[in-house]
């Protein structure tokens, strides 16, 4: 069984260890629109772009007539 000879300093297994957990980064991509760089998946920030489809304005809502009287 293997067994360590001596101990193992904190710095030196702090060292050892640095790299394994190291946290992943997200996955950034380029805008197909205007090339920002951007979350996948997400709508642009720059230019409201996601998947081909312009999400800048929000369709407007149709507002009930029962509401505009009361």
């Amino acid at each position: 069984m293997a067994v360590p000879k001596r101990k193992v300093s904190k710095a030196r297994r702090d060292k050892r260890r640095n790299n394994v957990w190291k946290i992943a980064v997200p996955g950034i991509a380029k805008c197909p629109k205007c090339g920002e760089f951007i979350l996948t998946h997400r709508v642009c920030k720059n230019c409201g772009t996601y998947a081909g489809k312009d999400y800048s304005k929000p369709e407007a809502a149709p507002v009930a007539e029962e509401a505009k009287e009361a």
